[in-house]
Formats: structure tokens, sequence, C-alpha cells
């Protein structure tokens, strides 16, 4: 048996001190997260991470450095993930557009809001992502290679 993890995307925003997230319907209830999601076929990890925050938040995300990667094994589901998190600016939005199903809205906070909605997160790599980008953790875009 083969065994592979889910590939996600994760954008973590921040301007003038708060954090872009949204608040999304799952199976476990409502809960926070980074604009994140699933990689999709032939799409590089910088495509995806642009697509998912414009999806998720109707923000046009332009990825500057790559935080991190993250291995993360949920217990309950038995899923593990690999989380490639960037961090970078928003350069636009788009009022008019309409959210990814299961999004409720997305929300601008600070780092303490946060930690303080832990309970609700949907991943430990929520806070996780964030202390990373506040203790200044940032590789440069040229480790990644998408090769065709």
């Amino acid at each position: 048996m083969v065994w592979k993890p889910n590939v996600t995307v994760a954008a973590v925003i921040e301007q003038d001190g708060r954090f872009l997230l949204v608040e999304e319907r799952t199976a476990r209830g409502i809960r926070f997260n980074q604009p994140a999601g699933h990689l999709e076929r032939h799409e590089s990890l910088l495509q995806g991470v642009v697509r998912e925050t414009l999806e998720e938040t109707a923000y046009v995300f332009a990825p500057e450095w790559l935080l991190g990667i993250y291995r993360w094994h949920h217990r309950g589901t038995r899923t593990t993930y690999l989380r490639f998190a960037f961090s970078g600016r928003v350069t636009g939005f788009d009022a008019g557009r309409k959210l990814d199903e299961g999004i409720i809205r997305a929300h601008w906070l600070g780092p303490e809001e946060i930690r303080n909605r832990s309970p609700r997160h949907r991943s430990p790599l929520v806070m996780r992502c964030i202390d990373d980008y506040l203790a200044g953790k940032r590789y440069p875009l040229e480790l990644i290679t998408h090769y065709e």
C-alpha cells in the first residue's frame, strides 16, 4: 500500500499587526484557519496559495516568502497533511466575489485574538504558522522549483 500525505498550501498575511483568517464551516463545527486548501493537479505551490486565498477571502495575494513546511497528522481522521505556508502581501480585493462554499467570512485579527480562539482553530498549524511569522522566519521563494 502506498502512503501519500495531503499537500496543502496556506497564506499567512499580516497587515498593520493583524492577520487574515477565514471562519469556515467544517465537519467539526465552525473553525478558524488561514486561507488554505489542497493543491490541485498541474498547479504550482505558488499558484495554489494565490488561488486559495482569492477563493476564500476575495483578496489577491502576492507571495513573497516561504514561511515553512509543516507535517501534521490528524489523529481523528488518520490523515497526514504536508502544509506549505507562504507569507506576503495583499495587492487587491474583489468586493463582489462570492467566497468558497463553507466560508462564512474573512477576518483581520491580532495575534492575541487568534490565540484566544485556539479551541476553534482548524489545526494546531494555525497558531504555529503565526508564531513562526512573528519569530521572523522567512525563506526565499527560490527554494521551490516547479518542474514540468
